[in-house]
């Protein structure tokens, strides 16, 4: 970890006085409706960017967490600082939290070092802006509790597994964002202990060597729209776009029942991927 003359560490003491420094005013997502399968023929039209796609920040100093932040419906503001200091790095599920967002809290401009736990826990409808993952321990974020779920601008590195963790229901978006060394950007958990239909919408999102962009469960109706994606550096188009699964009990692993467009589940059109 480089070190940098502006350095603060979080204790669960000084939370408080940190979060008090930063805290802006933050807010919920609107309401994403469920994708319908009438809508397949039409590709889904591309959002009005609310950021581009920037390059991977500097940080403006670090931030040393030795304990789960918490971040109140107001919001959080990290000020493009870098925060690291939970957990091991590693794959284990039982890692906290780097941050835990309260029910419609917004998290912005923060930069996620390593370590950095179990990523970004979402307890209800949250928006992530601006938001960039050095290196994925576990996940970088994990999505449960609400209905609507914003990640806007950003980008994360080297999730060897997955990048965002969809447990509950509703819908995830993912736009302006870019991902790169990764084993999948979204997966819609495929043996919770609670089922649940997903969506997930992807919009201006540019992928470089990942297997998989999204994982969802066809049986439990989930569906994944695609508009504006680029897949850069693989010319032999290895790169998976959707796949689906068969979502199980917890205890048990999901089957893989194939990838591509389906017009159910998969929804995109060949010109909604670039390849470069």
């Amino acid at each position: 970890m480089r070190k940098t003359p502006n350095r603060t560490r979080v204790g669960r003491g000084a939370v408080g006085a940190v979060l008090a420094a930063t805290l802006v005013a933050g807010f919920g997502p609107a309401a994403v409706a469920a994708p319908a399968a009438s809508d397949v023929a039409a590709a889904p039209a591309a959002a009005t960017p609310v950021t581009t796609l920037a390059n991977w920040p500097s940080p403006s100093g670090s931030v040393k967490v030795n304990a789960t932040v918490p971040v109140p419906s107001s919001g959080l503001d990290g000020g493009m600082k870098r925060y690291y200091g939970i957990g091991d790095g590693g794959q284990s599920e039982k890692q906290d939290p780097m941050f835990e967002l309260a029910p419609g809290a917004t998290l912005r401009n923060v930069i996620i070092g390593a370590p950095a736990g179990d990523g970004v826990h979402c307890k209800g409808n949250c928006t992530l802006i601006n938001v960039w993952w050095e290196d994925v321990g576990e996940d970088a974020a994990t999505f449960n509790g609400g209905s609507s779920y914003t990640v806007d601008g950003g980008g994360a590195r080297s999730g060897s597994d997955k990048v965002f963790q969809h447990n509950g229901a509703g819908t995830v978006t993912i736009r302006n964002f870019r991902v790169e060394n990764s084993g999948k950007l979204y997966r819609a958990c495929g043996n919770c202990s609670t089922s649940h239909q997903r969506h997930v919408v992807l919009q201006n999102v540019t992928a470089t060597k990942v297997k998989t962009l999204v994982g969802i469960n066809s049986n439990w109706g989930d569906t994944a729209r695609f508009s504006n994606i680029t897949v850069v550096g693989d010319s032999g188009r290895k790169t998976k776009i959707c796949t689906r699964f068969q979502g199980v009990k917890k205890g048990s692993e999901p089957k893989e029942l194939g990838s591509g467009p389906d017009g159910k589940h998969c929804l995109y059109r060949d010109s909604d991927i670039a390849w470069r």
